[in-house]
Protein backbone atom coordinates (compact mmCIF):
# COMPACT_ATOMS: atom_id res chain seq x y z
CA UNK A 1 0.00 0.00 0.00
CA UNK A 2 2.96 2.79 1.05
CA UNK A 3 4.66 1.88 -2.23
CA UNK A 4 1.56 2.89 -4.41
CA UNK A 5 1.05 6.21 -1.94
CA UNK A 6 4.74 7.17 -2.82
CA UNK A 7 4.08 6.00 -6.62
CA UNK A 8 1.01 8.24 -6.87
CA UNK A 9 2.89 11.12 -4.91
CA UNK A 10 5.80 11.07 -7.03
CA UNK A 11 3.41 11.19 -10.26
CA UNK A 12 1.78 14.03 -8.33
CA UNK A 13 5.10 15.91 -8.16
CA UNK A 14 6.17 14.93 -11.75
CA UNK A 15 2.75 16.32 -13.27
CA UNK A 16 3.28 19.22 -10.47
CA UNK A 17 6.98 20.29 -11.70
CA UNK A 18 5.97 20.12 -15.50
CA UNK A 19 3.17 22.30 -15.10
CA UNK A 20 5.34 25.07 -13.03
CA UNK A 21 8.73 24.49 -14.97
CA UNK A 22 8.26 23.02 -18.14
CA UNK A 23 8.27 24.22 -21.45
CA UNK A 24 4.43 25.34 -21.21
CA UNK A 25 4.63 26.03 -17.69
CA UNK A 26 3.58 29.37 -15.66
CA UNK A 27 6.69 30.82 -17.00
CA UNK A 28 5.27 30.57 -20.60
CA UNK A 29 2.08 32.16 -19.23
CA UNK A 30 3.51 35.17 -17.39
CA UNK A 31 5.26 35.76 -20.98
CA UNK A 32 2.31 35.64 -23.20
CA UNK A 33 0.06 37.57 -20.74
CA UNK A 34 3.47 39.89 -21.24
CA UNK A 35 2.51 39.62 -24.74
CA UNK A 36 -0.99 39.91 -25.10
CA UNK A 37 -1.03 43.39 -23.17
CA UNK A 38 1.55 44.77 -25.25
CA UNK A 39 -0.50 43.66 -28.41
CA UNK A 40 -3.91 44.99 -26.78
CA UNK A 41 -2.34 48.62 -26.54
CA UNK A 42 -1.02 48.54 -30.16
CA UNK A 43 -4.35 47.51 -30.90
CA UNK A 44 -6.15 50.16 -28.83
CA UNK A 45 -3.85 53.17 -30.53
CA UNK A 46 -4.43 51.41 -34.40
CA UNK A 47 -8.42 51.26 -33.07
CA UNK A 48 -8.07 55.35 -32.06
CA UNK A 49 -6.15 56.47 -35.26
CA UNK A 50 -8.58 54.29 -37.42
CA UNK A 51 -11.77 56.08 -35.89
CA UNK A 52 -9.52 59.60 -36.62
CA UNK A 53 -8.85 58.40 -40.23
CA UNK A 54 -12.73 57.30 -40.71
CA UNK A 55 -13.86 60.52 -39.60
CA UNK A 56 -12.09 62.26 -41.81
CA UNK A 57 -12.89 60.31 -44.55
CA UNK A 58 -16.25 60.69 -43.55
CA UNK A 59 -16.05 64.93 -43.01
CA UNK A 60 -14.13 64.96 -46.79
CA UNK A 61 -17.41 62.80 -48.49
CA UNK A 62 -20.03 65.06 -46.22
CA UNK A 63 -18.70 68.37 -47.11
CA UNK A 64 -16.18 71.16 -48.48
CA UNK A 65 -15.22 72.76 -45.15
CA UNK A 66 -12.69 69.83 -45.12
CA UNK A 67 -11.25 69.83 -48.08
CA UNK A 68 -10.80 74.04 -47.89
CA UNK A 69 -9.34 73.17 -44.72
CA UNK A 70 -6.86 71.01 -45.34
CA UNK A 71 -6.24 72.84 -48.62
CA UNK A 72 -4.98 75.86 -46.28
CA UNK A 73 -3.09 74.27 -43.82
CA UNK A 74 -1.16 71.18 -45.95
CA UNK A 75 -1.08 73.04 -49.01
CA UNK A 76 -1.05 76.61 -48.11
CA UNK A 77 -3.35 77.35 -50.73
CA UNK A 78 -5.18 80.99 -50.31
CA UNK A 79 -8.60 82.58 -51.46
CA UNK A 80 -8.16 84.73 -55.08
CA UNK A 81 -8.68 88.08 -52.71
CA UNK A 82 -6.35 87.12 -49.46
CA UNK A 83 -3.25 87.84 -48.32
CA UNK A 84 -1.26 85.34 -46.62
CA UNK A 85 0.84 86.47 -43.42
CA UNK A 86 3.20 83.60 -42.06
CA UNK A 87 4.56 84.09 -38.56
CA UNK A 88 8.10 82.11 -37.61
CA UNK A 89 8.38 81.53 -34.05
CA UNK A 90 11.75 82.56 -32.50
CA UNK A 91 14.44 80.31 -31.49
Amino acid sequence: MRLVTFGLAALLLLVNGQLWFGDNGMGRVVELGALLRTQQAENDAARSRNERLESEVRDLQEGLEMVEEKARLELGMVKPDEILVQIKPRR
